[in-house]
């Protein structure tokens, strides 16, 4: 259950960056709401699922999904350049975090 709850989290952190994004700088109201609620979200699921996990790997894993998923989107729905170094990038983010769950991280 730790672990949905990481995903959800990452998720919730991409929701959180997009929202900032378009929030233009806390002046349009909507997606200033949607990043407070985002945040609150993910921080708050992340601090449940560290009663159960190690901090290290939940907290890499956190932001690896974050990091990919907002690049990713960027790329997708924002027009930002998807150069074959920003892929390979996002490839090896992937691969450490599926190393990191390889190594174990739950207690």
């Amino acid at each position: 259950m730790a672990w949905i709850m990481i995903v959800v989290a990452g998720l919730f952190e991409v929701a959180m960056a997009y929202s900032l994004k378009l929030s233009d700088g806390f002046s349009a109201p909507l997606p200033s709401i949607g990043f407070a609620v985002s945040a609150v979200l993910s921080f708050g699921l992340l601090a449940l699922a560290l009663k159960s996990l190690d901090v290290g790997t939940a907290y890499a894993v956190w932001t690896g999904i974050g990091a990919v998923g907002t690049a990713t989107l960027g790329m997708i729905a924002l027009g930002e350049d998807a150069s074959p170094v920003k892929i390979a990038s996002i490839a090896l983010i992937l691969c450490g975090v599926v190393g990191l769950n390889l190594a174990g991280g739950g207690h």
